[in-house]
């Protein structure tokens, strides 16, 4: 594409001190024969092609970030999933691939927000617009009001896409309500949507697009985890920060010079982690025989603190560990090559089985005399095998409120609903988890979330009903596998990472000794 059609070197965008696009300077204003304004700012910079002028194709990276929000919308899936395979499918340089990114999860992340401005400026309740329409003009509107797109460029390529696949009608729709958005930039919207609110709650869910409820879990979440309500605003504005990606080098089996040759800067948290600017790391040879994988830190964090956890045994060898809920496999990956380092074995189990080969693909670069996949249900392992190991990771099925910031569409499609429906499945897998574990050894009960019903309330319920089980420091024992070590993660001897302060998913972990 033109550089008409992507403004600036960095094409996610670069944005202002308060969060908002960098548009330049304004242009003179245009008054017409009556008087009126027209034109007022640079965001009005529209195409003065005819119609039977303008784009009629579709810009491949715009194509892509579309495909994406569709899949999202009309499939459940999810984009972090999706959005690599547009990428290859579509053949994007590294260019256009940041763009298609940017524009996809900036989308998919503000879409709450931008369905707010879009509803004033559409005749008509957004459920009743075709949801493909609807798609289009979340993309359509992330460029001209968060993106460095020049107003005229976004415009014309926004309709242009609709215009190739949607339609010509639907693309008529499309500009003009795009061309009713530009009336003002991202600040002076928030405005208009603020005018007379006063609830601090909506107020910064609109402003941080997140749904109500999970502002208010979030802000609850954090004064449950010691930490004050007031660093709300940070939080959210963290989870709405493009993420960095995370690689880990499997201890013993591989290494981190090729992810380093391509632009890769050490990992500050953890040994043998590194901090990628993206692109498609399927590419590194390292990442495509396993031996180096994509995984958050804090999912380094807790699968090292589980396994370098003192027993008071002299050494590891012989010790047989079990990831309980281990699909698709990251932390197992990374447990079985800390049990082969170690002279322990894994048993890793996984009760869906197209879940299950996903976790013998991610254990496939580990010595195969080192790990066991079980496909079943966890909930039966501790009847099945009591008193069997000396390690348990039970990382329980969530809402995934930790990781807002890796999965933009989450936060939209979760309710509190559903962390009232996994509540009795959490409690089943740690009960299932500390009959499996022997007398003496330790079970980390894990989330990818800060709600105090998945986490402390869990812990303490199970913990309450019995006088075997003591909490071990969570938060010291993240330390002792950190590189910088004092996270600082600890309260009350569990402990909780956060993405503001750690840069981290939102992880959570409690070790529970099973008393000899």
């Amino acid at each position: 594409m033109s550089e008409s059609g992507r403004r600036g070197p960095n094409n996610s965008g670069s944005r202002d001190g308060g969060g908002h696009a960098n548009r330049g300077g304004r242009s003179d204003s245009k008054r017409n024969a009556q008087g009126r304004e027209r034109n007022r700012g640079p965001q009005r910079g529209y195409s003065n092609n005819a119609p039977s002028q303008r784009t009629r194709r579709a810009d491949p990276a715009r194509l892509v970030a579309y495909e994406v929000l569709r899949a999202v919308a009309s499939e459940d899936a999810y984009a972090n999933l999706v959005l690599p395979a547009r990428i290859r499918e579509h053949r994007l340089d590294r260019r256009d691939a940041g763009f298609a990114t940017e524009l996809s999860y900036g989308a998919l992340r503000g879409q709450g927000t931008y369905d707010a401005i879009l509803a004033r400026c559409v005749d008509r309740p957004l459920e009743q617009l075709d949801p493909a329409i609807l798609d289009a003009l979340r993309i359509g509107a992330h460029q001209l009001l968060s993106m460095r797109v020049p107003a005229h460029a976004a415009l014309d390529q926004t309709v242009g896409l609709a215009r190739a696949v949607i339609g010509a009608g639907p693309s008529a729709l499309i500009n003009a309500v795009l061309r009713k958005v530009t009336a003002h930039t991202m600040a002076e919207w928030m405005d208009v949507l603020l005018e007379q609110e006063t609830d601090e709650t909506r107020i910064a869910a609109l402003r941080h697009a997140h749904p109500e409820w999970i502002v208010r879990a979030l802000r609850q979440s954090l004064v449950n985890h010691g930490r004050s309500k007031t660093e709300i605003e940070a939080l959210l504005e963290a989870d709405n920060a493009a993420p960095v990606v995370n690689l880990v080098a499997l201890p013993g089996l591989g290494n981190l010079e090729e992810a380093f040759e391509n632009g890769a800067a050490a990992g500050e948290l953890v040994e043998d982690s590194a901090l990628s600017a993206g692109g498609d790391l399927g590419r590194l040879e390292s990442v495509r025989r396993g031996t180096t994988r994509v995984q958050d830190v804090g999912s380094q964090l807790v699968a090292r603190a589980v396994a370098s956890v003192d027993l008071g045994a002299p050494a590891r060898e012989g010790e047989r560990w079990l990831d309980l809920c281990a699909g698709p496999g990251g932390k197992a990956a990374l447990l079985a090559a800390l049990a082969h380092r170690d002279g322990a074995t894994l048993l890793a189990n996984e009760p869906a089985p197209h879940r299950a080969k996903l976790v013998q693909q991610a254990l496939s670069a580990v010595p195969a005399e080192s790990w066991t996949v079980r496909t079943g249900d966890g909930r039966e392992v501790g009847g099945e095998q009591p008193d069997s190991f000396d390690r348990v990771l039970v990382d329980v099925p969530c809402s995934g409120l930790g990781a807002l910031r890796r999965r933009p569409e989450s936060r939209w499609r979760r309710a509190p609903k559903d962390i009232a429906d996994l509540g009795p499945l959490q409690r089943e897998l740690l009960v299932s988890a500390i009959d499996a574990v022997k007398p003496g050894g330790v079970v980390a009960y894990v989330t990818c979330s800060p709600h105090p019903a998945e986490t402390t309330a869990v812990v303490g319920d199970v913990l309450g009903k019995r006088d075997d089980l003591e909490l071990l420091d969570a938060g010291k024992a993240l330390d002792a596998v950190s590189l910088t070590g004092s996270l600082g993660a600890g309260h009350e001897l569990t402990a909780q990472l956060w993405p503001h302060v750690h840069h981290t998913d939102a992880m959570f972990m409690a070790l529970i000794r099973k008393k000899s």
